[in-house]
């Protein structure tokens, strides 16, 4: 891949990340419109079981990272991926949106914004 294509790649998942990014609110619009949507918390399970968002499936960021091949989502599921901070949220929209899934959300600032 030339370098020219590598950068455009970059700023494309960049804009990507940026626009998938939305607030407690507007997550919780989209898990009461769509029954179908999921969320998932990205942190440790030690984190979840300290506390997590009701109705969320733990999937650790680190699992996420060696075993995307294996999760078993339709790639048009919507999913709304959270962490502590927005930090780890970001990494595992950015590996999903490489798998090819194509309704993510994460929300910004994380459990940390959310209170």
């Amino acid at each position: 891949m030339k370098l020219y294509e590598k950068i455009k790649n970059i700023f494309h998942n960049y804009r990507n990340i940026e626009e998938n990014s939305i607030d407690y609110e507007n997550a919780k619009t989209i898990l009461k419109n769509d029954r179908n949507a999921i969320l998932i918390d990205v942190r440790s399970p030690q984190e979840y079981k300290e506390n997590h968002l009701n109705g969320s499936i733990n999937l650790p960021l680190y699992d996420l990272e060696k075993n995307c091949d294996k999760i078993k989502y339709n790639k048009q599921d919507t999913l709304i991926i959270y962490c502590q901070s927005g930090n780890r949220s970001k990494r595992a929209l950015k590996i999903l949106l490489d798998q090819g899934y194509t309704h993510l959300y994460e929300i910004k600032g994380g459990l940390d914004e959310i209170g």
